[in-house]
């Protein structure tokens, strides 16, 4: 009966080393819900649950990791291993419609990636980089967004006046 008192005591971590992880693991989260809630709030496919399980989950990889004792070599091949993994799942979520020459879900991947990295920054003890980086990246999803609908009505405005002054447009391909 000792003996599974020790194990279960060494593997406990010290009061410092529990903080540590778990402020890491808390931003990783917030990282994910912040780009989340952004997501869901304008309806987009990858949403709240999904960015927050995804900066969770990178966050766990890597504080896994270096928790264990690896060394840096080690936790570098691990982030290179997100960073790719990260990338496919983001390309499950692009969409290309042929027919209408549309390629969907390119900002989707970019957030999912984004949040992967901010994540990542966050577990490696980077907490000031990954909320700065946050913070960045929300500002690319709000501000943007709404120079980019602006931007958008104007090109239509501009093509609705070429339509009417050109009574026989001509399809140029």
């Amino acid at each position: 009966m000792n003996s599974a008192f020790d194990e279960i005591t060494r593997l406990a971590p010290d009061m410092h080393q529990l903080v540590r992880v778990t402020l890491r693991l808390l931003t990783a989260l917030a990282i994910g819900t912040a780009i989340g809630l952004q997501r869901e709030l304008t309806h987009k496919p990858a949403g709240l649950r999904t960015h927050m399980l995804l900066g969770l989950g990178t966050a766990l990889f890597i504080v896994g990791a270096a928790e264990s004792g690896m060394h840096l070599d080690s936790l570098s091949r691990i982030v290179q291993g997100l960073a790719t993994g990260i990338g496919f799942l983001g390309g499950g979520a692009i969409l290309k419609l042929t027919n209408e020459r549309e390629i969907h879900g390119l900002t989707t991947a970019a957030g999912i990636w984004m949040t992967a990295a901010a994540s990542a920054a966050a577990a490696l003890g980077q907490i000031a980089v990954a909320l700065i980086g946050t913070l960045l990246g929300l500002l690319v999803l709000i501000v943007f967004h709404k120079l980019e609908k602006e931007l958008g009505h104007l090109a239509r405005k501009d093509a609705e006046v070429h339509s009417r002054s050109d009574p026989n447009p001509r399809d140029v391909a």
